[in-house]
């Protein structure tokens, strides 16, 4: 049954206004220094990113629990399922966007973020950000079974996400937490590109429903085949098409515009060129 546009745009409304309920009383409780409203007012611009970042996540993981768990035939289900799916969603998206920066930007990311680093700032944004889209897509259905499937694929796309942001940074030559760690923000922002691109990629080969492991997983892999069109994007697209530069397997003159003259226009061209082709793919493909 489809839902009606009303039906779906209240609920859509109250999750939303739920969540962020939820993440304000959440943080209130676990992180009484660091909640949205405090941060925004007399936090340093680093921690504003990051908060920005889960906002965001937040309201893209609301509209996924109406989107994925609501059915418009029976009210209490709708209520009941949507709510433990979107904290579910909102657990994990805490959970683990936390412990994935530690393990891709290392431990020295949170003490940056305090200390006013706007390149972390905007590293750890992306990262929820990457993180609440998978999140979205990953979390969903109105059963038991349907949460079992939620939580086994939203592990698999998380230990995707930091395969493939990892693999993909070999492609430079320099260190991404060391030059994030240094203020480099235009590294911040071609980091935060490749893992937003990445996790729309991965969300995209999440779509179906679940016939059988075997089926399935086989379509998540074929679909994440995709996420190679990355590099050319990069060395080849950015490097030698758009700026000109020679063409190279890896590194180029590319890297050095970011990491040694710190180009926040190659960074943002890199970064947009990311989420165009990622769109572009997961609109197409």
């Amino acid at each position: 049954m489809e839902l009606k546009p009303l039906y779906a745009l209240l609920f859509g409304g109250a999750m939303t206004i739920v969540l962020l309920l939820l993440l304000r009383i959440g943080q209130r409780i676990f992180v009484p220094g660091h909640t949205v409203g405090g941060d925004l007012a007399k936090g340093n611009s680093a921690r504003r990113l990051l908060q920005v970042g889960q906002v965001l996540a937040v309201f893209l993981i609301a509209a996924a629990a109406v989107k994925n768990c609501v059915e418009g035939q029976d009210l209490k289900r709708d209520i009941v399922w949507a709510l433990l799916m979107g904290a579910l969603g909102l657990m994990l998206l805490v959970v683990s966007g936390r412990a994935g920066l530690m393990l891709l930007l290392r431990s020295r990311l949170p003490a940056e973020i305090d200390r006013g680093n706007i390149a972390a700032g905007v590293a750890a944004g992306a990262h929820y950000v990457a993180t609440g889209i998978i999140t979205s897509r990953a979390v969903a259905g109105n059963d038991l079974p349907s949460l079992g499937l939620s939580l086994v694929f939203f592990l698999l796309a998380q230990l995707t996400l930091h395969v493939f942001v990892s693999l993909f940074r070999f492609l430079t030559v320099y260190d991404d937490a060391e030059q994030i760690q240094g203020e480099n923000l235009a590294a911040a922002i071609s980091y935060g590109g490749v893992a937003i691109s990445i996790a729309i990629l991965i969300a995209r080969a999440l779509e179906g429903d679940f016939v059988s492991w075997a089926i399935s997983l086989k379509g998540y892999g074929v679909a994440l085949l995709f996420a190679f069109a990355l590099w050319p994007v990069r060395q080849l697209l950015v490097q030698t098409l758009l700026l000109g530069y020679p063409f190279t397997l890896r590194g180029g003159k590319l890297d050095d515009g970011i990491s040694a003259e710190r180009n926040e226009g190659m960074g943002i061209l890199e970064a947009v060129s990311y989420l165009a082709t990622a769109l572009s793919i997961a609109r197409l493909a």
